[in-house]
């Protein structure tokens, strides 16, 4: 009996061990504790055991090969310096490299909002960079230990065809606008059919258009607006048509649906949009002057700064200042014409005396220099030496197509006359 209650006793007496782990990350250790329960019966002391176990550290726990990209847009007056400080690069080697190496120097001439990204390393090493330059091209330039590469990708150009028509409420310009259509098209609209319809004076309410051109995207992104492929515009009830058809590798014109040259050899207005303030007239109060006398000319009121075109093929035969009329332009034309444009702002960059100049090419700015009460265009149209009302006055046409290639114009133009007819009757505004 005695050695069954000793056999007892020594059962209960056993250790019975609880650990506890409690993780402390400050201290990065681990300890462990042993604890003897107390027995109801007996008592007996408590031993506390300490263990230290090593946890990885906190910079184990991120990898060392973590890189970052950030993105940031070229600013005014930037440097390769404000660039990389804005893109958290903090590496004397790559700023170097792209501050003076030839294979980063697209970086240097970036304009401005162009957008550029930047990978680094966690501590702001320099990883890679990359951007679409000035041309279009894709660039990426890459460190690799202490070497630096540059590669240039052309960039991905396609062209895009759009399809706009619009329906004349009050402007032409306010049509485009509604339409979508592209400013630089709207400009091309006016010019094509500019010797037939004067958008000034002939539009009417309820006057359509409609418009096919082009658009060129580069790495898949709108870059600028192309020529336009056809176009027909009803004015009055009247309708005018006019496809481009390339006559040679280098040039081409707008055509009829018959083939005759949808261009005048003139324009009838060198501004777009604007209104007409003085008409030609043999007797008119000049406002400066204060006196009667002959206004031999067409004026456009329109804002200083507004571009001013010439309306047809020429050679520059003055440009400079000249009495009443300002800063002036003057051009010679086929022989017999010539054209003056005055109280210009100023001219064209480079323009001068013997210069060619094509039809629609910006010679100058309007202003209010010379005899001037306000900011406008004094346009001119002369036959001969004398001058003529520009908005009455017969133009000539322009030369039709060459009889050799008319075939192939007919071929090449039947398509979009039929994309023409069926929007004509269209009320959508934008139809992509």
């Amino acid at each position: 009996m005695l050695q069954q209650n000793s056999l007892l006793i020594a059962h209960k007496l056993k250790l019975r061990w609880f650990v506890v782990l409690s993780t402390l990350p400050l201290l990065g250790v681990v300890t462990a504790f042993g604890i003897m329960p107390q027995n109801d019966v007996f008592s007996t002391p408590q031993k506390t055991i300490l263990e230290e176990v090593t946890l990885p550290s906190m910079e184990q726990t991120v990898p060392s090969a973590a890189t970052f990209w950030r993105n940031d847009r070229v600013q005014s007056g930037d440097t390769v310096v404000d660039l990389l400080r804005r893109l958290n690069v903090d590496d004397e080697a790559a700023s170097n490299y792209l501050r003076q190496d030839s294979a980063s120097a697209s970086l240097r001439q970036l304009g401005v909002g162009k957008e550029i990204q930047a990978e680094t390393t966690a501590d702001g090493g320099f990883v890679a960079m990359r951007y679409v330059d000035n041309e279009g091209n894709q660039v990426i330039i890459s460190k690799s230990n202490d070497d630096f590469s540059t590669e240039v990708k052309a960039a991905q150009i396609e062209q895009r065809t759009f399809v706009r028509t619009g329906e004349i409420k009050t402007t032409l310009f306010a049509a485009t606008d509604a339409a979508g259509l592209p400013d630089a098209a709207a400009n091309q609209l006016s010019d094509i059919f500019g010797g037939d319809v004067d958008f000034h004076r002939d539009l009417h309410k309820g006057d359509k258009f409609s418009v096919i051109y082009e658009m060129t995207y580069v790495n898949g992104e709108a870059s600028r607006i192309g020529r336009i492929l056809a176009a027909e515009f009803i004015n009055q009830g009247r309708a005018y048509r006019a496809v481009y058809f390339k006559t040679s590798n280098s040039s081409g014109d707008y055509y009829s649906p018959d083939g005759q040259s949808t261009r005048k050899a003139f324009l009838r207005s060198p501004i777009e949009f604007s209104r007409i303030s003085s008409g030609f007239t043999t007797a008119r109060f000049h406002p400066v002057l204060n006196k009667w006398r002959a206004h031999k000319g067409v004026d456009y009121a329109s804002p200083i700064g507004t571009k001013v075109k010439a309306t047809s093929d020429a050679v520059v035969a003055f440009a400079g200042k000249q009495g009443g009329y300002g800063n002036v332009v003057m051009l010679n034309h086929q022989g017999r014409y010539q054209t003056v444009y005055g109280h210009l702002s100023r001219f064209a960059s480079g323009l001068h005396a013997g210069q060619r100049v094509s039809q629609g090419d910006v010679i100058g700015y309007v202003g209010m220099t010379g005899l001037s009460s306000g900011p406008h265009l004094h346009y001119e149209f002369k036959v001969a030496g004398v001058q003529h009302d520009p908005l009455k006055v017969a133009l000539p046409d322009a030369r039709p197509i060459n009889e050799s290639q008319k075939a192939a114009f007919m071929e090449a133009s039947r398509d979009f006359h039929a994309h023409l007819s069926l929007l004509r009757d269209t009320r959508v505004a934008k139809l992509d």
